[in-house]
């Protein structure tokens, strides 16, 4: 037998239709500019929606090297993290929107889709299990610690912090990035399409 929807009924199932819905991510329409820098021609995806902004900035693999050439890493090692597409990265909380909302992000959740596939982005965390003592001694392990960007975040209006994201693919590389976070307890996500890794060459210009 079907069950109509009458008033009474209708207010027996709100609670839960409300959970529903409060649990589906609101799919955002964000801008996202493009753009390099006129000196070194490095390029910059710089995603905007709402109170977020997500800045991603190319680097070169040799800019990688010679960060972890300074400390004691292992030649594998080093090779790995300049090959992993690497970005300078940057969140914010503007707090534009004057509702002085909390912002928070957890890079597990994030998802790249590269040679059709779909992943995750490379975690500092798993990084650091993998690698033995001659891999990498302490001191090292730390400047990954602390130079990647942090895994989970909150962030009050005008809060700020830059790291580096990995993302595990060969220079050159295209991907998109769908990107999520929290804003006053509920989910958001967004899209930044055709993002490429800098090229593994001396310099763009």
């Amino acid at each position: 037998m079907f069950e109509y929807l009458t008033p009474a009924c209708l207010r027996k199932r709100l609670p839960g239709l409300l959970f529903f819905l409060w649990s589906i991510p609101l799919l955002c329409t964000a801008e996202v500019q493009r753009s390099a820098n006129e000196e070194n021609g490095l390029e910059k995806w710089h995603f905007i929606d709402g109170d977020i902004e997500i800045e991603l900035v190319q680097r070169l693999p040799d800019q990688t090297r010679a960060l972890f050439m300074n400390h004691a890493f292992s030649r594998e090692v080093i090779e790995q993290l300049a090959l992993s597409c690497m970005f300078q990265t940057i969140v914010r909380n503007t707090g534009k929107s004057g509702a002085g909302q909390e912002i928070s992000i957890d890079l597990t959740q994030w998802r790249m889709q590269h040679a059709g596939k779909t992943g995750s982005i490379l975690l500092k965390e798993p990084l650091l299990a993998s690698w033995s003592d001659e891999d990498a001694d302490a001191a090292a392990k730390l400047v990954i610690r602390w130079g990647m960007f942090p895994t989970q975040q909150e962030y009050l209006p005008d809060d700020y912090n830059w790291g580096l994201t990995a993302y595990g693919i060969p220079p050159g590389s295209t991907f998109d990035l769908a990107v999520t976070w929290l804003e006053g307890g509920v989910q958001h996500r967004g899209n930044i399409k055709d993002i490429v890794c800098a090229p593994d060459v001396d310099k763009l210009k």
